[in-house]
């Protein structure tokens, strides 16, 4: 365990699918509740701890939101960032495209301009403490309105030179790619890159729908793709990666055990399959983990694990110079 471990945390990578707000430990979330005055409806650290046991998406969802609630400046949002990145930086991360919802706090009276200043200038640090470098992006709530999503897009444009992209997260039942067509027209015409959560609990058609309808460069999850075959041929022909969360999956019960996990199987058939965390505070394991968990259950040779990490860097949408540097990095 420890030479694996310590094997997974040499690798030189990046993590592509991660949720800020899913990295809310219990220790930091009462520490910002007492900061800013907000009671809990939890008695404390452990209690909440317990409340991590989901049946679903959503049901993890609503214990999502209510923790965020305790996020309201911008040293809160600066605070989180960086107690991700000094563990990202302990797993070896060395490039983080990370999500951020703004929706979730500006529906709560906290400016946008709050939570892009408070995230950014933990990136900035991060990229002087650890050398880390990395780039937010800004994910649209799906079961909110597409008038909402353009609204909140026009709302974050002012900040556009600290964005690298927009997603789509949130419960995906009901809530198709299709929906928020306009949205991410007018984020690409702003010159953002597009990314999506599909086939996760919704069916391998929304991946085609964020191929075809939103233009996604990257699908975050497609759990579902080996649905369809054409599909899975689609994807690895043309490279479109796919930014999986395997211990995320288990907590969410889309697997009843990782060693039904799909991932090994997309990776066989050629698809640029990567590892990531999405909420490590919620799903009980940053991306060392979820490497080596994943490893155990699949049978991933190191090998394997390095074709992985190779593929988040190539995955990521650094400049072709510096997925070169990074990529032969020790």
């Amino acid at each position: 365990m420890d030479d694996l471990l310590a094997y997974v945390r040499r690798l030189p990578k990046a993590e592509l699918h991660l949720h800020i707000e899913g990295t809310l430990e219990p220790e930091l979330l009462f520490a910002l509740a007492r900061r800013n005055k907000i009671k809990l409806r939890f008695a404390g650290v452990e209690a909440l701890r317990k409340a991590y046991e989901f049946s679903d998406l959503q049901s993890f969802l609503d214990i999502y939101y209510e923790g965020a609630a305790v996020l309201r400046t911008e040293q809160d949002f600066h605070d989180l960032a960086m107690a991700y990145f000094a563990r990202a930086h302990e797993d070896g991360v060395r490039h983080v495209e990370m999500f951020f919802d703004p929706q979730t706090h500006v529906s709560r009276g906290i400016d946008i301009g709050v939570v892009i200043d408070g995230l950014d200038s933990a990136r900035i640090l991060a990229r002087q403490h650890f050398g880390i470098s990395s780039g937010l992006i800004l994910c649209f709530l799906r079961h909110l309105s597409e008038e909402d999503a353009l609204k909140t897009l026009k709302q974050a444009l002012p900040y556009r030179d600290k964005l690298l992209g927009v997603g789509l997260d949130s419960g995906e039942k009901g809530n198709p790619p299709s929906k928020f067509v306009n949205a991410f027209a007018r984020a690409r015409a702003a010159g953002l890159r597009c990314v999506a959560h599909a086939g996760e609990e919704g069916p391998a058609d929304y991946v085609n729908q964020a191929l075809d309808l939103l233009k996604a460069e990257r699908i975050d999850h497609g759990v579902r793709c080996l649905e369809d075959a054409a599909l899975v041929r689609r994807l690895a022909e043309s490279g479109v990666p796919l930014t999986m969360c395997p211990l995320s999956n288990i907590k969410l019960r889309l697997f009843e055990r990782l060693e039904r996990h799909t991932l090994k199987t997309l990776l066989d058939h050629g698809v640029r399959v990567t590892i990531n965390s999405d909420d490590p505070a919620y799903f009980g394991g940053y991306v060392a983990r979820n490497y080596i968990e994943t490893a155990r259950a699949l049978s991933l040779t190191r090998k394997d694990l390095a074709r992985l990490a190779r593929h988040s860097i190539a995955a990521s949408f650094l400049p072709d110079a510096a997925k070169a540097r990074l990529a032969a990095a020790e």
